[in-house]
């Protein structure tokens, strides 16, 4: 049910019961879990006060919210919450249970004649492992600052994976010692001729310790072995020369972009036209370098690999390279990922996990290709492009955005289920959901937030929320994701409130506005 008079919930929990009345939170004492309660503490501050947190224990005018760790079978991201009696108690199975407990308690505060919550009991789990968002920081570069407030508008939908694209044509983003010209020169440009930027390591590291805070996975991409002019624009002699179509020459033209130029800086946005030298040793000396450096640096278990797009590679040599670029990916100990058109290639490597990127209704070879990485052990991650990816236009005439895959409004990001995209595939081989961000047109965070904000609550929930919830209706979340849009401004969002209303008054079924899959990437 959705509770009244309270603010929304997304992700919908697997459980509300609501009780009588309300919590008050005009003095507040945290007890309990000193990590969580320092971070729930910042966020309460910012919200109600930091006058709030004054009250003793024991004060007949004080709640007490204890924060508390009690593994339990099930998900370590599991939690309950029970506010009930003058006092709030949170209980995470484990330290991200916790952590996500607390989340859900920001989104249940309001404020009539002073700050409260309702009386509620909360029992809440994750439906999958995975539950991504990327973002493309080498279309336009981002920093340090901007990633980890990134970070923390994904992890208060309780997003648990961080996917960072750190290489394409228009720039190479992290500083390998071993190459040390891939970032500095290859990273000293962007989309439109900007000045670009990289991560230092220490920078990088603090990205991914900022991420472990909040119990998110960083997930290093380098995409490989198309994508890769800024490669050149370090080591010339490593790729080739770029493979220029008349699709090409008409987009550049149509958009006044240059056309790529081996070993010159890229800033137009066209794809499919890099390769690095597949039948050169030294290609794989660099990868095998630069892979190892990255997982050095990373604690998650994952290097994304890339693999989409490759027009200037022919098939054979990307079989030849990938299957090697896998098994080099695997030796530092870490699991590949891949777009999953790598799933052409016979002899992935065992346990590669693919990303599917394909329409929610697959066309041509896409099954097939995602359906492979499961033969050879792996799993897949869920990614349609004409759903999930918040860089498409959510109407015709957004000032921001691309849309090769479709115009995608709140109510079609809502209308997907990822068990069945790829029917063939057991459910179980699903690992999870992510929603892209890339960065073509989107040079700043507050532009990002207008192109993500309010969609990136749809994969939020389609990941989180169980399947079969008395909430997973488009009726309910249109007006739960209305009822948080004041909260998510008040934070410093963004949000596209056009893209709310438009929900809000939408009647039509939930595909008549589809469009046909895309049959390539366009953009990654």
């Amino acid at each position: 049910m959705v509770l009244p008079d309270a603010p929304s919930l997304i992700p919908f929990p697997a459980s509300v019961r609501l009780g009588d009345g309300s919590v008050p939170l005009g003095s507040v004492r945290l007890g309990g879990d000193p990590d969580a309660a320092a971070l729930l503490g910042a966020d309460l501050a910012e919200r109600i006060g930091d006058e709030a947190f004054h009250g003793p224990v024991g004060d007949a005018g004080t709640t007490e919210i204890l924060l508390e760790i009690d593994p339990a079978t099930g998900s370590a991201e599991g939690y309950t919450l029970d506010a009930s009696d003058g006092r709030i108690r949170i209980t995470g199975h484990g330290a991200a249970g916790l952590f996500y407990g607390t989340r859900t308690l920001l989104q249940l505060l309001r404020h009539d004649a002073g700050w409260s919550v309702p009386a509620v009991r909360v029992e809440d789990a994750p439906r999958f492992a995975y539950r991504g968002v990327m973002l493309d920081v080498a279309r336009h570069f981002f920093g340090v600052a901007d990633v980890q407030r990134y970070i923390d508008r994904a992890a208060a939908l309780k997003f648990n994976h961080l996917h960072l694209h750190l290489s394409d044509d228009q720039g190479w983003r992290i500083q390998i010692d071993s190459w040390p010209l891939l970032a500095e020169r290859g990273g000293a440009s962007e989309v439109g001729g900007g000045a670009g930027g990289f991560y230092p390591k220490d920078d990088f590291r603090a990205i991914v310790a900022y991420a472990a805070t909040r119990h998110v996975t960083v997930v290093p991409e380098i995409d490989l072995p198309g994508h890769t002019h800024a490669v050149g624009v370090g080591y010339p002699e490593l790729v080739e020369q770029p493979a220029i179509d008349d699709k090409t020459r008409a987009e550049s033209e149509t958009l006044n972009q240059p056309l790529p130029e081996r070993g010159v800086p890229y800033t137009g946005w066209s794809v499919g036209h890099s390769s690095l030298r597949i039948h050169d040793e030294r290609t794989y000396a660099l990868i095998e370098d630069v892979l190892t450096e990255i997982a050095e640096l990373t604690p998650g278990p994952y290097l994304h690999l890339g693999g989409d797009e490759c027009l200037g590679t022919s098939a054979a040599d990307f079989a030849l390279f990938f299957e090697r670029a896998g098994r080099i990916a695997a030796a530092t100990g870490k699991t590949p990922i891949a777009w999953h058109e790598a799933g052409a290639v016979a002899d992935i490597a065992e346990g590669m996990i693919g990303q599917y990127w394909a329409g929610a209704v697959p066309e041509g070879a896409h099954r097939e290709h995602a359906a492979h990485f499961v033969e050879r052990g792996g799993a897949l991650i869920l990614s349609p492009s004409d759903r999930a990816y918040l860089d498409m236009k959510p109407r015709a005439d957004f000032p921001l955005g691309l849309a090769w895959a479709g115009l995608v409004p709140l109510r079609l990001a809502y209308a997907w289920e990822p068990t069945a995209v790829l029917d063939d595939v057991p459910a179980d081989a699903i690992l999870g959901v992510e929603a892209p961000l890339w960065t073509e047109t989107v040079s700043t965070l507050a532009e990002a937030d207008r192109l993500v904000f309010p969609r990136i609550a749809a994969p939020a929930e389609i990941a989180w929320s169980p399947q079969d919830g008395p909430e997973r209706t488009w009726e309910s979340f249109r007006t739960r994701v209305a009822g948080l849009v004041e909260a998510w401004e008040a934070a410093g969002i963004a949000v596209d409130r056009a893209t709310v209303d438009d929900a809000l008054e939408d009647a039509a079924p939930a595909d008549a506005a589809h469009p046909a899959p895309a049959t390539t990437q366009e953009n990654a």
